[in-house]
């Protein structure tokens, strides 16, 4: 982990998106809310908060970041789902990592 107390604390933001490919008719699925399990994107959009919360446990050196937004939506195409999580905080080191820990990895 790097010393970061000498910085100044400013506005840090980072954006990650992640794309999730599947058929057209998977997709259409989530998108038209059919899914016979319930809508996954709310499900989707708490995991990516808590990831992007959890960071410093998941990824190691990174520190404890006290993130003022974390920001999660999506996007449909025919074939692909894209997931965009965007960060903000005020603090000393960035929050990079914090976006790309939020969205959904492809396989």
């Amino acid at each position: 982990m790097r010393d970061v107390s000498a910085k100044v604390s400013s506005l840090r933001t980072a954006v990650a998106t992640a794309t999730l490919r599947a058929s057209a008719e998977t997709v259409a699925v989530v998108r038209e809310g059919r899914a016979p399990k319930g809508d996954p994107l709310p499900v989707a959009r708490t995991a990516a908060i808590l990831a992007a919360k959890n960071t410093p446990n998941l990824v190691p050196y990174c520190h404890h970041v006290a993130l003022d937004l974390v920001d999660v939506s999506f996007a449909f195409g025919t074939d692909a789902i894209v997931a965009r999580v965007r960060v903000v905080a005020i603090h000393r080191t960035g929050v990079e990592m914090e976006a790309l820990t939020g969205p959904p990895s492809p396989p």
